[in-house]
């Protein structure tokens, strides 16, 4: 009953509901499947057979399976992984120190620091 080109619809996890295709039989347990559903290996206790057949070769490529659904009548979303955002270059903390803006230490304590000094000693010789 499981053999290549059979139109199946996938019964459980994720892509539940949706029509699938087997593209290659694994085993007595396991079928790749293609179409509405990711191309993935997949338990055949999972699958629902319907009596539709698609003229396909073992392995076929994704693209042959497409158009032969074309043909069906039934149309696939074509679905493209999701790309990875940019990732900031790392950055060492020898680096980071160097890119790092200087602080400055306040000139102003030092300023007031001096003056306080010279008033002590302008007491000092006043007395």
């Amino acid at each position: 009953m499981m053999e290549v080109g059979r139109l199946c619809i996938k019964t459980a996890g994720r892509d539940a509901g949706k029509k699938c295709v087997i593209v290659e039989v694994m085993d007595e347990k396991f079928v790749m499947i293609d179409g509405e559903t990711r191309r993935r290996k997949c338990n055949v206790r999972h699958l629902e057979p319907l009596t539709e057949t698609i003229k396909l070769s073992k392995g076929a490529a994704h693209t042959s399976v497409i158009s032969e659904f074309k043909k069906l009548g039934m149309e696939i979303k074509a679905t493209k992984p999701r790309k990875a955002a940019e990732k900031p270059a790392k950055t060492r903390a020898a680096d980071r120190k160097k890119l790092a803006p200087k602080e400055e230490k306040p000139k102003a304590k030092a300023e007031k620091a001096k003056p306080k000094a010279e008033g002590k000693l302008e007491k000092a010789i006043e007395e």
